[in-house]
């Protein structure tokens, strides 16, 4: 079950809250003493993180299936997706927030307060730890969870049931950076490294542009990415929009003249970008590269926008 998007906090006593926290997304899986961890898109990720797994398995009871977000911890203690992504996390936990089902009883279509009632009924070993909810007024919440410096918060109707796969509107989640994940299709070679990405989105079978991406990209990272996309390459510009008719500069349009600087690529590879704003022609303001997202298929990404 997927979170929708929004500027601010749904509030009312059909509501709770959440951190939303900086990491992978993931499904475990329990059957007896063996256990298996699933990405968002449904990969197997078990042999990544066999301590997630094995504490798990610790879980005392003989089936469960719960969802959660696997974050790394950084050398300051605190969620860092990008050590996550480059292995280099002091320390990694999973952070529990629901439970689909539990010794053979099937609890998706019950409601989340019972749902809850359950996961409290479970005994957790770190590296695993339940995700409470969290106490507070909307804005009391905004304030303390921004004060720490964590990502965002996820909002969720205490009668919602868990629906697979959708953005029902049950859950709400609310970016203190507006972020999404977006399909790369080319970029600029500067000496033999990344100078910037060419990043968009997908509507219906068309991939659209928002523009370039500079921001964020690392020397080691430039030359990281250029491996990666070197072997994508292609003659052909996978993006309907372009050229654009516009003037050019970073985040901006690309022009005629651009495409000849750009080495196009097949939109395989899927970046999470940071902006603070879609411009009124669907471009992306003020881009910054976080990192790339292997748990998201490419052709699943949309402009997200806002509730």
């Amino acid at each position: 079950m997927m979170a929708t998007p929004a500027d601010a906090l749904p509030s009312g006593p059909e509501w709770t809250y959440e951190v939303k926290w900086d990491g992978y997304r993931t499904l475990a899986v329990k059957r007896g003493p063996r256990v298996t961890l699933y990405s968002r898109n449904v990969k197997d990720v078990t042999k990544q993180y066999p301590s997630i797994a094995r504490a798990v398995a610790a879980i005392p009871v003989a089936s469960a299936i719960v969802d959660g977000e696997l974050v790394a911890i950084d050398a300051n203690g605190r969620p860092s997706f990008q050590a996550l992504h480059h292995q280099a996390a002091r320390a990694l936990a999973y952070y529990v927030f629901d439970v689909l089902q539990l010794d053979g009883h099937d609890l998706m279509r019950q409601p989340l307060r019972v749902r809850r009632a359950a996961l409290g009924q479970l005994a957790f070993q770190p590296p695993v730890f339940r995700s409470d909810p969290l106490p507070g007024t909307p804005n009391r919440i905004v304030q303390a969870v921004r004060r720490i410096g964590l990502e965002g918060i996820v909002a969720k109707r205490v009668d919602s049931p868990y629906e697979p796969g959708k953005r029902s509107g049950a859950w709400v989640k609310v970016r203190f950076d507006r972020r999404q994940e977006l399909v790369i299709g080319g970029f600029t070679d500067e000496g033999g490294r990344v100078g910037s990405l060419v990043i968009g989105y997908y509507e219906g079978r068309r991939l659209l542009s928002a523009g370039k991406v500079r921001a964020g990209l690392t020397p080691v990272l430039r030359r990281e990415l250029r491996e990666l996309l070197l072997p994508l390459r292609t003659k052909r510009c996978p993006f309907v929009n372009l050229p654009d008719s516009r003037s050019s500069h970073w985040g901006q349009g690309i022009t005629a003249e651009d495409m000849d600087t750009i080495e196009w690529v097949r939109p395989k590879v899927v970046a999470e970008i940071a902006f603070t704003e879609w411009t009124l022609d669907a471009h992306l303001r003020h881009a910054r590269f976080v990192s790339l997202r292997t748990d998201k298929p490419a052709r699943e990404v949309r402009r997200e926008t806002s509730a």
